[in-house]
């Protein structure tokens, strides 16, 4: 096994695993072998070695490696964020000197453009509050969205900050405090990803997937025409070599092969180029991923959090212990645990509860809505209150402070998914 073969392996194998790592509890992949190797290897051989220490050293090894597990993992520290950084700087340090000189003026600019950008975004998303909760913004955050009754109601506080829970807010257990709409903790940012620095995030994804896709074909291109010059009869497909003759597969890999370790560059260079050619070609598809999931959740008008309580929500509803009813958006509520106002166009117009035994609540609960409790069992059949459609959802993400309906107007009426998506309410700007 050559070099490259070894460098193309290890990068497949880390990108399969941090894929499986990051979709593996996806509830569309629940019955599907990447789910199967999430539960493997997050649980299953997990469990494996913890027996297996009790038994030779009374779990002292794996203590200690859990204690630093959760340093690494559960505290706040810059060590992925270094790590990204390097496999950037180094990548380029390597690719650069080999590429440049044989690069046209248009990628020269376009590349220096598509270099640049990540370290610009990732600075942003880094440094950029993601929106954390203080007494002194906590009204301020409470009007940002309305409680939906569904994964967000009215009067839970968070135990740590001592302060009442605005909708689609969390408290991070690693950054220590509570984060406005909180999409995830990411560890290549050392930050949360917030109200505050979701745009920098997204931006993020999309600079990287444009570098690492535009370095791929660049330097593909690049080795390519090497390969036409020292074998005229070699073509990008084999088939298609000498000219529609075709030419043995065996000669055409190894044509690739003096592509990737060569490249007219000379042994030095060329492996060079190859390789992070090569590993910016495999990565892409993994960043492209990562970005595809994330603007899907903006589609959606969720985030990752709430993915994740969606979920939840599916497996009481395959329970049968799931229960909704109407909520009348223009009820009176308590200013105490409610905002009197928010800017958001729309209110709640149902109230979901969970059952420990399957029956509806009885009718002397004390529980908001009105009429009949009606049985639940999927997901689609629920009104998500924080999607507007995708280009509102676009908007909230990228202008955070952006109100979309005047504060002294009355709640607007409840409106099912399709007339949401195409309403256009007054908006104004937060002053």
């Amino acid at each position: 096994m050559g070099p490259l073969t070894t460098i193309a392996v290890i990068v497949l194998s880390i990108s399969f695993l941090v894929f499986v790592a990051f979709f593996g509890r996806l509830p569309a992949l629940r019955r599907t072998p990447v789910a199967w190797l999430h539960r493997f290897l997050w649980v299953g051989l997990p469990n494996g070695i913890n027996r297996l220490d009790d038994l030779l050293t009374g779990g002292r090894v794996i203590g200690s490696c859990l204690r630093f597990g959760n340093f690494m993992m559960y505290d706040r520290h810059p060590t992925v964020l270094i790590f990204y950084v390097l496999l950037l700087s180094v990548g380029e340090y390597l690719y650069l000197p080999a590429a440049w000189p044989r690069l046209s003026a248009f990628h020269k600019v376009a590349g220096t453009v598509a270099v640049v950008l990540p370290y610009v975004f990732l600075f942003l998303a880094a440094s950029s509050d993601p929106g954390t909760i203080t007494p002194a913004n906590h009204a301020h955050e409470m009007a940002r969205y309305p409680y939906d009754f569904t994964l967000f109601h009215p009067g839970a506080g968070c135990p740590t900050c001592r302060l009442l829970k605005p909708a689609r807010s969390k408290h991070c257990s690693v950054c220590k405090r509570c984060v406005a709409r909180c999409d995830h903790h990411c560890i290549f940012i050392n930050n949360c990803v917030g109200a505050g620095n979701h745009h920098w995030f997204l931006l993020l994804l999309l600079s990287t997937a444009a570098l690492t896709a535009y370095g791929g074909l660049l330097g593909v291109r690049l080795m390519t025409d090497a390969m036409r010059r020292r074998f005229p009869h070699w073509a990008g497909l084999w088939w298609r070599a000498r000219g529609g003759e075709g030419m043995p597969l065996g000669e055409w890999l190894a044509a690739w092969s003096w592509g990737l370790q060569d490249g007219g560059l000379g042994t030095g260079g060329g492996v060079a180029l190859g390789a992070v050619t090569l590993l910016a070609v495999m990565t892409t598809p993994l960043v492209g991923a990562l970005l595809g999931y994330h603007v899907w959740l903006v589609y959606c008008g969720t985030t990752t959090n709430e993915s994740m309580k969606w979920a939840d929500w599916q497996v009481e509803m395959d329970d049968g212990c799931a229960y909704k009813r109407r909520l009348d958006a223009r009820r009176p509520k308590d200013p105490n645990a409610e905002p009197l106002w928010t800017r958001w166009p729309v209110e709640a117009e149902q109230v979901l509860v969970r059952t420990r035994d399957g029956n509806p609540p009885a009718p002397d609960a004390e529980l908001p809505g009105q009429g009949e409790w009606e049985k639940v069992w999927r997901v689609r059949d629920l009104e998500n209150l924080y999607d507007l459609g995708f280009w509102d959802n676009l908007l909230d993400v990228f202008v955070p402070g952006y109100v979309f309906r005047d504060p002294s107007m009355p709640p607007a009426e409840p409106a099912g998914r399709r007339r949401r998506k195409k309403r256009r309410a007054r908006r104004t700007y937060l002053g």
